[in-house]
């Protein structure tokens, strides 16, 4: 690993680092915040974040604001790119495919399956260096996101419970085998087998493995400009349907963007720190 960037943030440390990755055959990059609390040699919980559609590493860290309560909560927060990025990484034709939209899945298909793995790259890779690298508690690590991001932070959790032991979303593409964007990726990505596809489908994965979790939480913007290809409403039927508790917080006036994220990131970050106790 090679530390790239590093700005004090209270009383803790805001990073970048770049390694080589293996699997997804390219030079990336991940962003991580340590709590003071692991600068002082204490172990501490960890989330993961997946950011959205065109994000990086950096998005999360910048816009967020999460820093001042995981730094009080005591935790750890890891930021991964959203795509396999450089010379010879396929390119989409629009930026809802490609570089930057890599929808936290293994592709398939070509051009795409030489590089994005990004599945096995967070679940794997990724989740292996940072416990190998920081102080992260054994197995209190949750995993959250927005979007495309919380599309991912959703069907991994529920694909490797035993990684990830609690789990929210900001306005996550709920059903993406229903709705516009998931059809492009997963065509892309996947081919046309819809089976495959529901493996990728947090709505379709919770009516197939029932209920993991103590809760879930989502926080969905009802100005969302997105609104219609999220379909909140077919993963809270699913949960009803498999006793699967989920808190779907719906709010007037927000929309899609992180000054949304920012007026319940606290609530989040505690969320987290409360299921992680457990």
């Amino acid at each position: 690993m090679e530390l790239v960037q590093n700005n004090r943030s209270f009383e803790g440390e805001q990073r970048i680092y770049r390694f080589d990755s293996k699997v997804l055959k390219t030079l990336t990059r991940f962003g991580i915040f340590l709590p003071p609390q692991v600068l002082a040699g204490q172990s501490c919980p960890a989330l993961f974040y997946l950011a959205g559609l065109t994000c990086t590493e950096e998005t999360f860290a910048i816009k967020a604001h999460a820093q001042r309560l995981a730094a009080q909560l005591g935790l750890i927060l890891i930021t991964p790119d959203t795509s396999p990025r450089g010379d010879g990484v396929a390119e989409g034709d629009n930026w809802d495919i490609g570089q930057g939209a890599g929808f936290y899945l293994n592709a398939t298909q070509a051009p795409w399956a030489e590089h994005y793995q990004m599945e096995s790259f967070i679940v794997d890779e990724l989740y292996e260096l940072v416990n190998q690298e920081f102080e992260i508690l054994p197995g209190k690590i949750g995993i959250f996101g927005h979007s495309m991001g919380g599309h991912g932070a959703l069907t991994l959790a529920f694909k490797y419970p035993e990684k990830f032991k609690s789990v929210s979303a900001f306005a996550p593409i709920c059903a993406p085998s229903q709705c516009p964007w998931g059809e492009k990726a997963f065509a892309n990505y996947l081919g046309e087998d819809r089976a495959e596809w529901a493996q990728h489908d947090a709505t379709e994965l919770v009516k197939a493995k029932g209920p993991l979790f103590p809760d879930i939480l989502i926080d969905q913007g009802f100005s969302d400009q997105f609104y219609s290809q999220l379909n909140p409403a077919l993963f809270q039927q699913a949960c009803d349907a498999a006793g699967q508790k989920l808190s779907l917080r719906e709010h007037q006036g927000y929309d899609h963007g992180y000054y949304f994220i920012q007026s319940f990131i606290d609530e989040h970050l505690q969320f987290h720190a409360v299921q992680l106790e457990h």
